[in-house]
């Protein structure tokens, strides 16, 4: 089964990455709570209302023996005129190391995100990866991006990154360690997980 969400700091190596030490996070709310704040403001009242949708009338919940408000389903490469590259986050994440990415050098690239919201809006959601050449403890690339807050839905949702070029060159060649993480402002670890890709001349 993949890591359930862990409610406290995360004092790994990811976490000055992650979190910036001077931010504080505003208090969690509930849905209940949300709704009941500034009835006075319409217009703030229908952007609720809009962003909610089925959540302020109803409790959401897609996968009822999960406790978990965030469930990290997929990662997928993501390249224009090929199929999408994916991995099942829903697993033993630990396996996941053995399924090997290729992706031709030079290419443009984004990251997709699949995930499931129940229960509880979520604030401030983050996906962060650092990539090292396979073996190798030196960190050669970061990416970190600001996902944003989600409510409870019935649906899949998604996060697609920026374009992200693939290194290219004979030295760039090779195989590589990536470590991701899916958080938040509260600091919760509703994932983390380790992948690997190969940087090769052509897909082949």
């Amino acid at each position: 089964m993949a890591e359930t969400e862990k409610q406290q700091p995360h004092p790994d190596h990811h976490d000055e990455d992650v979190h910036d030490a001077n931010y504080q996070a505003p208090p969690e709310k509930t849905i209940e709570e949300i709704m009941a704040a500034d009835q006075e403001d319409e217009s703030l009242r229908r952007y609720k209302e809009a962003l909610l949708g089925a959540a302020q009338t109803e409790k959401i919940v897609v996968e009822p023996n999960d406790p978990r408000k965030v469930i990290v389903k997929k990662l997928a490469l993501v390249v224009e005129g090929r199929d999408d590259m994916e991995l099942d986050l829903t697993g033993d994440i630990s396996q996941l190391k053995k399924q090997l990415f290729v992706i031709k050098e030079g290419v443009q690239y984004k990251v997709r995100i699949d995930f499931i919201v129940q229960r509880e809006i979520v604030h401030g959601l983050k996906y962060v990866q650092k990539t090292s050449r396979f073996g190798m403890p030196v960190v050669v690339d970061k990416m970190k991006h600001m996902v944003g807050s989600y409510p409870p839905k019935k649906e899949i949702q998604f996060y697609l990154t920026p374009a992200e070029e693939a290194p290219s060159g004979t030295l760039s060649r090779g195989t590589y360690s990536v470590s991701s993480i899916f958080t938040d402002d509260d600091k919760h670890i509703h994932l983390e997980w380790d992948w690997t890709f190969e940087i090769k001349k052509d897909w082949a």
